[in-house]
C-alpha cells in the first residue's frame, strides 16, 4: 500500500516536473519565435494634396490601422461570436474547441476542422505559413499562449481586426468598411458589422458583390450566433436579418495619370528622406504633395492624343512634360512618357539636346549680365566661320544685324553663336553651373543647345524659373511634407533660392520671351493668359529636314513648364518630321485648361525698368521744303514730312552743300524742322533719316529737297519750291501737275 502511494506520488511529482518544463519550454520557445516587429502590420502610405484631398495610396497590402476604441462594440462582438465564442475565457488555446476538432478529424480520417482561437489565427497570419500540419499547429499554440501572456485581450482583438483580409484588396476592418460601405468602421451598423465578420472565412465565396445570396446567409448566421451568445436580443436579431445588404462599394483603383508622379515621390522619399520603396508600401506614412490633380489629368490626356506626336516610325514619338509651381518649386504635374508604366523610363529626368531653348540660359542671360549688351543691342546676323564651325539660320536668311529682342523672337542662330563668341564660353558655363546644368562641352555649339550629354526637362524648368522670379532658382520637389504612421512630421521641402541673374535682367528676359510667344516662333495656338517661352528644335543630321528633338519651355506668371517630344532612339528610318509647333500647342492646351491660370498677366517687380516696346523705322518719301520766318523775323527754310505715330522715333536732319553733308539737328516725334536761311544765294539740299534710339539704328534716307530764292537762276535743278527726289520724283510730280 505504501509502495503504491510512493509510486503515485512519484508519478505526480514527475508529471509536475514535466509540466513545469513543458510550460517553461512554451514560454522560452514563444519568446524565441515571437518577433514583435512582425506585429507591426503593413499599412498603406497615403498621398494627399496640399489642400488635404486624397490622391492615391502606395501599398503592398491596402490597410488603414485603427484603434480598438474606434471599433464599435457590436462589431467586436460579431467577430467574437463567429470566430471564437470563448475568446474572453481562454488563454490562447481553447481546449474544448481543440477536442471537438480532433474528434471530427479522427472521424473523417484527415484534417477537416480547426479549433483555432482568434489569438491562434493572429499567430498563424503573422508568424506562420498556412499549411495544415500538426507541427505548424503546435507552433501556433505556443505562440498564441505567449501572445496572451504579453498582451491584453483588447490589444489582441485590435491586432486581429486590423490584420485579416476581407477580399477585393481590403486588409483590416477600417478599409473593409470603406470598401464595402464607404464609411469609417466607427459608423458601421449591426447588420454591416455582421456581414464583414462573415467574410474572413472565405472572402471570395462570401463576397456580396459576387455571391449576394451566400453573403446574406452568412451575415444572418453571424447575427444568429450573436443572439445565441446574448450580444443581441431576439427583436434586434430579427430586424437586422430583415435588412438587405446595401453596398456602397469603393474599391481602390490606381489612376494611370498619376503613375509618373508616384514613382517620383518614391524616388524622392529614398533620396531625401532615406525611406525605401518597401518602407513606403508598408509603413503607413502620410505624404503631402504639391500635385494639381486636374492639371495632372490634363497632361495625361494630352499625351494620349496622337496629334501632338508626329514622326516616321511605326510607333509614334515619345514625350515628356513637367509643370512646376513657379513660386515654391513644387511639381504640379509630370508625365514621363505617352504610356508610362511603373518604374519605367521617366523621360522628365532623361537628358536631351535642348536646341534653341538653351539660348536664353547659355547666351542671352549671360550677355545681359555682362552689362555690355541690352535687349535692343544690335547683334551680327551673317554667315560666319569660327575655326570651321559654320552655324546657319534655319531659314537661310541673314539681315546683317538684328536686335537681341528680334534674335530671340525669331530664333536667329547666327546671332546667338556670334554673341556667345563675344562674351566667352567660360562665362556662359559659369552661369549654367549656377543654374544646375554643368556641361562638359567647350564649343560654340553650346549657343544652339548642341551639347553632348544634353539636359532634362526638369533641369530646363528649374533654369527658366530664374527668369520668372527675379533671377533666382529653386530646387524642384514632389514631397511638401511627410508624416510617419503616428502623425509626426519627419520631413518637409526646403525652399532655398539661389541668385543667378540681376532682377532687372530677369525681367528683361521675361519681356523678350513674351515676344517669342506673341510674334515669334512660339506664336502657334491661342493663349488665355500671358506666356513667356522659347521653342527649340535639334536636327537629325542623317536626314534632310528630319528632326531629333522638339521643345517648348515657358511660363505663365505662376507656372513654369517644359515639353519635349522625340524618339528614344532616332534613326534614318525613325525621326520627327514635325517641328516645335507641336510641343508649343500641347503646352498651351494644358495651360489654357487650367482655371487658376486664366487671364493672368506678368507684373513688373519693384525697382526695375520695363522693357520698352520695339520702335519701327519708317520710310519717308514726302519731305517738303518752303520758305518761312525764323526767330527775329529771319528768313528760314521750313521742312515738313509725315512722322511715325510712335512719338519715340527720332529724325536726323541733314544739309548737303557743295558736296559736304552736315547734321543740322535730331528731332524727336515731330515731322517738321525750321532751318536758318543765312545764305539765300547758296541754299543747300535737305534730307531726313529716321533714327531708332533703342537699337541706335538709322533708317533709309528720305527724298532730297531743295529751295532757291530766284527760280531759274544758277543750277537748273533748283526750281522754286520744287520737290526733288533721288529718282526724279519731283519732276514726275510737276509734270503730272501740268497734265492735270
Amino acid at each position: 500500500m505504501v509502495k503504491k502511494s510512493l509510486i503515485a506520488l512519484g508519478v505526480l511529482i514527475g508529471s509536475l516536473i514535466i509540466g513545469f518544463f513543458a510550460y517553461l519550454f512554451i514560454i522560452l520557445a514563444g519568446d524565441y519565435v515571437i518577433d514583435e516587429k512582425a506585429l507591426v502590420m503593413d499599412s498603406a502610405t497615403l498621398l494627399v494634396t496640399e489642400d488635404g484631398d486624397k490622391i492615391t495610396k502606395i501599398y503592398d497590402e491596402n490597410r488603414e490601422i485603427v484603434s480598438i476604441e474606434d471599433i464599435p462594440k457590436h462589431v467586436q462582438e460579431a467577430f467574437v461570436a463567429v470566430e471564437d465564442s470563448r475568446f474572453y475565457k481562454h488563454n490562447g488555446i481553447d481546449v474544448k474547441a481543440i477536442s471537438r476538432a480532433i474528434y471530427k478529424d479522427i472521424l473523417a480520417g484527415g484534417k477537416v476542422e480547426g479549433g483555432s482561437t482568434i489569438t491562434q489565427q493572429l499567430a498563424k497570419n503573422v508568424f506562420l505559413s498556412h499549411e495544415k500540419s500538426w507541427f505548424r499547429k503546435t507552433k501556433e499554440a505556443v505562440i498564441a499562449i505567449n501572445l496572451e501572456r504579453r498582451y491584453p485581450k483588447d490589444k489582441i482583438l485590435e491586432m486581429y481586426l486590423n490584420q485579416i483580409y476581407f477580399g477585393h484588396g481590403a486588409y483590416g476592418i477600417q478599409l473593409a468598411a470603406k470598401t464595402y460601405f464607404n464609411k469609417d468602421v466607427s459608423d458601421l451598423t449591426v447588420a454591416e458589422g455582421a456581414m464583414l465578420a462573415g467574410l474572413p472565412k472565405a472572402p471570395n465565396y462570401y463576397s456580396p458583390l459576387k455571391h449576394p445570396k451566400e453573403a446574406k446567409d452568412r451575415r444572418d448566421l453571424v447575427l444568429a450566433l450573436m443572439e445565441k451568445q446574448d450580444y443581441l436580443s431576439p427583436s434586434e436579431t430579427v430586424r437586422a436579418q430583415g435588412k438587405t445588404i446595401a453596398l456602397d462599394f469603393q474599391q481602390e483603383e490606381r489612376n494611370p495619370a498619376y503613375t509618373t508622379y508616384i514613382d517620383m515621390v518614391i524616388k524622392e522619399a529614398k533620396d531625401k528622406y532615406q525611406l525605401s520603396r518597401e518602407e513606403l508600401r508598408q509603413g503607413g506614412y502620410k505624404i503631402v504633395v504639391p500635385m494639381d490633380p486636374s492639371a495632372q489629368d490634363a497632361v495625361y490626356k494630352s499625351f494620349q492624343n496622337g496629334q501632338y506626336f508626329v514622326g516616321t516610325g511605326q510607333e509614334k514619338p515619345e514625350g515628356a512634360m513637367v509643370l512646376m509651381n513657379g513660386k515654391t518649386g513644387g511639381l504640379i504635374a509630370v508625365q514621363g512618357g505617352r504610356n508610362y508604366v511603373t518604374e519605367g523610363l521617366n523621360r522628365v529626368e532623361v537628358n536631351r539636346q535642348p536646341g534653341s531653348t538653351f539660348k536664353p540660359l547659355s547666351v542671352y542671360g549671360p550677355a545681359l549680365e555682362s552689362e555690355k549688351y541690352k535687349p535692343y543691342s544690335m547683334l551680327r546676323d551673317e554667315e560666319l566661320s569660327y575655326n570651321g564651325y559654320e552655324p546657319k539660320n534655319y531659314n537661310d536668311r541673314y539681315e546683317g544685324e538684328v536686335s537681341m529682342v528680334d534674335a530671340i523672337s525669331h530664333s536667329v542662330n547666327s546671332s546667338a553663336v556670334w554673341l556667345l563668341n563675344e562674351i566667352g564660353i567660360s562665362d556662359s558655363k559659369t552661369y549654367l553651373d549656377q543654374l544646375g546644368m554643368p556641361i562638359e562641352d567647350k564649343g560654340l555649339g553650346i549657343a544652339l543647345g548642341g551639347i553632348d550629354q544634353g539636359v532634362s526637362p526638369l533641369q530646363m524648368v528649374k533654369g527658366y524659373r530664374s527668369f520668372l522670379h527675379e533671377g533666382k532658382t529653386v530646387e524642384p520637389f514632389v514631397i511638401s511634407k511627410i508624416y510617419n504612421n503616428e502623425g509626426e512630421l519627419i520631413g518637409k521641402a526646403k525652399r532655398e533660392e539661389e541668385k543667378v541673374w540681376k532682377k532687372q535682367n530677369a525681367w528683361y528676359m521675361t519681356r523678350m520671351l513674351q515676344q517669342v510667344v506673341k510674334n515669334g516662333t512660339g506664336s502657334d495656338g491661342p493663349e488665355n493668359m500671358e506666356i513667356a517661352g522659347k521653342t527649340g528644335t535639334t536636327n537629325y543630321p542623317n536626314v534632310k529636314k528630319g528632326n531629333k528633338d522638339t521643345w517648348f519651355v515657358g511660363y505663365t506668371p505662376e507656372v513654369v513648364g517644359a515639353v519635349w517630344i522625340g524618339y528614344d532612339r532616332t534613326t534614318k528610318d525613325t525621326y520627327l518630321n514635325s517641328g516645335s509647333a507641336l510641343p508649343t500647342l500641347l503646352f498651351k492646351q494644358v495651360i489654357n485648361g487650367m482655371p487658376s491660370q486664366q487671364g493672368l498677366s506678368f507684373k513688373k517687380p519693384d525697382g526695375v525698368k520695363d522693357l520698352e516696346p520695339p520702335i519701327e523705322l519708317i520710310e519717308i518719301g514726302d519731305l517738303r521744303a518752303a520758305f518761312g520766318m525764323g526767330d527775329y523775323g529771319m528768313p528760314s527754310v521750313k521742312l515738313n514730312w509725315t512722322p511715325s505715330k510712335d512719338k519715340r522715333l527720332q529724325y536726323k536732319v541733314y544739309a548737303v552743300n557743295e558736296g559736304e553733308t552736315t547734321l543740322l539737328d535730331t528731332i524727336k516725334g515731330k515731322g517738321e524742322y525750321l532751318a536758318s536761311g543765312k545764305n539765300l544765294f547758296t541754299l543747300p539740299d535737305f534730307y531726313v533719316v529716321p533714327y531708332n534710339p533703342l537699337t541706335k539704328q538709322d533708317g533709309k534716307p528720305s527724298n532730297v529737297v531743295s529751295i532757291s530764292l530766284f527760280p531759274g537762276f544758277g543750277d537748273d535743278d533748283k526750281k522754286d519750291a520744287k520737290q526733288k527726289g533721288k529718282h526724279g520724283k519731283g519732276k514726275e510730280k510737276k509734270k503730272k501737275k501740268k497734265n492735270d
